[in-house]
């Protein structure tokens, strides 16, 4: 199934608090978690970033947040399911650093790992 071109983005913290407490997927470049959303809740796919202090000053985790979004629509779009909140956690040092076709593959994997799950 198709989904739209922009994932909706999460701004809101009782969103990113229910996704911690939900499915966890960790790769070398990032942490994915994921959660299904009730029924009646939003549509589609939505989407949250975040990178803490540890990976660096504003610019650093400006950075790391940008390739963030690039992966996500890049990905999203296509192995996203409509239903899912996915946030995707920056690492220090790493995020901002690896190449980008591993960030795409990072978040492959880490989706069908969620996916797959119990």
């Amino acid at each position: 199934m198709r989904l739209s071109l922009h994932p909706q983005v999460l701004t809101k913290r009782a969103d990113f608090m229910r996704a911690s407490s939900a499915l966890r997927a960790s790769t070398p470049g990032f942490t994915l978690q994921a959660r299904p959303r009730a029924e009646g809740e939003a549509e589609g796919v939505r989407v949250g970033f975040t990178c803490s202090k540890k990976v660096g000053n504003a610019v650093a985790r400006n950075r790391a947040k940008r390739r963030l979004r690039e992966v996500a629509r890049s990905i999203l779009t296509s192995e996203g399911r409509a239903g899912w909140d996915y946030v995707l956690i920056g690492r220090p040092q790493v995020t901002a650093a690896l190449p980008f076709a591993q960030l795409l593959s990072d978040l492959s994997r880490a989706l069908a790992r969620v996916h797959r799950a119990p």
